[in-house]
């Protein structure tokens, strides 16, 4: 038995077509990634914007062709009958103008009239004088049928339609006339079968009925050509959503219009951020095994070699271990609060709070807060807590006793200036105070994490931090700039 050929992909130009099928029948829709890749549909969706868009426009164009047809039919069958009407009306005058009384009362046409048809028997023309209790004077065509006569008309002329003879239709005007020299008022009568009138209207509807029918055939299939080319970027966006999910590419390369390339350029900016954050994690993740590689390595050697002071050994690596394991956790925490949503914290209650705090530790130390009171930073108030508490607890453990705040608006920032009467620090050394346990210091107690976990804090944030010298205060001054709210 030989080995079935394997299933082909249709050709690409095939798409639109196939779609067009699928559209028009309510079918769904689907394009997926790769000719190859089973279709994914959410679980939580409202439907097609192409069938969304096409039935609109189909709903619409019906209205449309069904009101716009009603409502030419009246007018063309309103325009026939107006035309045909002149024609009896026309007759109708004739009549009435060669109509004379002769020597025994009775009405005579003094001129024949010019229709042909009033002479021929069931021609479908026919006219009738009636009144004075005389014998109608009729048309041959009537032959040996009377028109009705029926009760008094509306003054002027009277039309209406009638199917008082078998098989037959009748268009019918009237008028009441007084002759010269007669009392009697005659009845003047003309009527013509509708046949001609009802086959011409037929024609009319018929060709409308057609035509529209065509009309609304093509703007159909033009609002589902329309509705699948016009959203046909969103299905390029797709596949190429597709690819990056794949791992073919990184970014949405393609050229789209106007109206889709921003909602592109944020999902690019999506990819870029999630791509930053993962960069994020991987750092932090090295950073941490690196910090914490060699307190373990002095552990594991102290315990090889029994050393007599394994247990002091591991004491002080344990606690360097818990300060490098809280300071990365505390910038894990700052990423995963950017990235939930950003929120706005106030200035002023931050640095009260803080203010109490160090006060209670360090009762001699002055601390004085200027400043903008209603300033707002985009960050979580517990991380701005933070940064603030270890720049303000630094001024107070290592200055003279007195600590100036100053919050003032940067344009789209807000900077507070933390500034002590310390000795300083030299501007070769400030940046050595930024790396993890730097110390300039080591004679009062600290871990020299507290200024890497500002700088790293307020980077998160959009932020930075600098020093500098105190020209007030003679000691450092401390720059802490965040985004405003």
């Amino acid at each position: 038995m030989a080995a079935a050929e394997p299933r082909r992909a249709p050709p690409r130009w095939l798409e639109v077509p196939a779609n067009m099928v699928r559209l028009l029948f309510g079918r769904p829709l689907v394009v997926s990634g790769e000719p190859g890749d089973p279709p994914r549909v959410g679980k939580r969706t409202t439907g097609s914007l192409t069938r969304r868009l096409f039935g609109i426009a189909a709903l619409w164009i019906l209205l449309l062709l069904v009101g716009g047809g009603w409502a030419l039919d009246r007018v063309l069958n309103a325009a026939v009958t107006r035309n045909f009407d002149a024609q009896l009306q026309f007759s109708l005058g004739a009549m009435i103008a060669s109509a004379e009384i002769d020597p025994v009362g009775e009405v005579r046409f003094n001129r024949p009239l010019g229709d042909q048809r009033f002479v021929e028997p069931m021609s479908g023309a026919y006219y009738q004088v009636s009144g004075g209790g005389q014998d109608p004077f009729r048309s041959r065509s009537l032959w040996d049928r009377v028109l009705a006569v029926p009760g008094t008309p509306a003054p002027g002329l009277h039309i209406y339609n009638s199917t008082e003879f078998y098989g037959e239709k009748l268009r019918v005007m009237e008028r009441d006339v007084r002759l010269p020299g007669s009392p009697v008022v005659w009845r003047f009568q003309v009527a013509q079968a509708r046949a001609g009138l009802d086959e011409q209207i037929a024609l009319l509807r018929r060709t409308l009925v057609r035509s529209f029918a065509l009309l609304g055939l093509g703007l159909i299939i033009m609002s589902a050509l329309q509705a699948t080319f016009g959203l046909w970027p969103l299905r390029k966006v797709r596949r190429q959503m597709a690819a990056v999910r794949a791992g073919r590419a990184a970014r949405i390369d393609e050229r789209l219009p106007v109206e889709i390339a921003p909602m592109v350029e944020e999902l690019n900016d999506l990819l870029a951020h999630n791509e930053r954050q993962a960069e994020e994690a991987r750092t932090h993740a090295g950073n941490l095994a690196h910090a914490l590689k060699t307190p373990l390595t002095v552990i594991m050697n102290e315990a090889t070699a029994n050393s007599p002071d394994l247990c002091r050994a591991v004491i002080r690596e344990a606690g360097t271990m818990r300060r490098q394991v809280d300071h990365h956790l505390a910038r894990a925490r700052a990423v995963g609060r950017r990235a939930a949503g950003q929120s706005l914290a106030e200035v002023r209650p931050a640095l009260e709070a803080v203010e109490r705090a160090v006060t209670r530790l360090y009762p001699q130390v002055t601390i004085d807060i200027a400043g903008d009171k209603n300033a707002t930073v985009r960050a979580e108030r517990q991380d701005l807590d933070e940064m603030l508490g270890n720049l303000i607890e630094n001024a107070a453990k290592y200055g003279g006793g007195r600590v100036f705040v100053t919050v003032e608006p940067d344009g789209e920032f807000v900077e507070v200036q933390v500034e002590d009467d310390g000795p300083g620090i030299p501007a070769t050394e400030r940046g050595l105070l930024f790396e993890r346990g730097a110390r300039l210091d080591t004679g009062k107690p600290g871990t020299g994490l507290g200024l890497a976990i500002v700088r790293d804090v307020a980077a998160i944030y959009g932020g930075d931090v600098s020093m500098e010298e105190s020209e007030d205060l003679g000691g450092l001054l401390v720059r802490l700039r965040l985004p405003a709210g």
